[in-house]
């Protein structure tokens, strides 16, 4: 790999980690470490090709361009959390991930998001991801972060909220969610 490719390898781990959080390739591997999988079979469970899903860990591409498919990674990624405090168990864990495989992404704010409390109110977590990846879907975090800067004078609030959201980590902006509650 030359100079030139390594640059945009670290630019394109840059870019997903402002978007996601992490590095797409340590957070596909962390997944199939969880959940038990191999690389063919977490392409099919996203509805990803293997080449794209490879393309994204070396970081030769920086961005899954379909939402639903970040949506089926974020369940994915509750889903490992499930399975790691055992409240799943391995074999339903496998029935799971078939749902997540069969879903189309369902949106909490068209109300068909399926990870929901007991009351069937969608998780925070659930909902500060979906504002997340819509925004992430609008715009790269350096351009939401400039969007803010000029919003800010006028609009500190919303300034803020694309901050927080467009470009900040997720455990941040559930607390930001959750104290602007009531």
């Amino acid at each position: 790999m030359d100079a030139a490719q390594q640059e945009a390898t670290a630019r394109a781990r840059e870019l997903q980690r402002s978007w996601y959080g992490e590095p797409l390739g340590a957070l596909f591997r962390r997944l199939i470490d969880d959940l038990g999988l191999n690389q063919a079979r977490l392409a099919a469970v996203l509805g990803l090709s293997a080449p794209m899903l490879s393309q994204l860990m070396s970081g030769q591409r920086a961005k899954i361009g379909n939402p639903a498919v970040v949506q089926r990674v974020q369940a994915l990624q509750e889903l490992a959390v499930q399975v790691a405090d055992g409240s799943v168990s391995a074999a339903e864990a496998t029935d799971r991930m078939e749902e997540i495989k069969k879903s189309q992404g369902g949106s909490v704010l068209t109300g068909t998001g399926q990870t929901t409390t007991a009351s069937g109110a969608p998780t925070v977590r659930r909902v500060v991801r979906e504002i997340q990846s819509l925004l992430r879907s609008v715009a790269a975090a350096g351009d939401i972060l400039d969007a803010a800067d000029s919003l800010a004078p006028a609009h500190p609030e919303l300034a803020e909220f694309l901050r927080v959201y467009g470009a900040g980590r997720t455990a941040d902006a559930v607390a930001h969610y959750e104290s602007h509650q009531n």
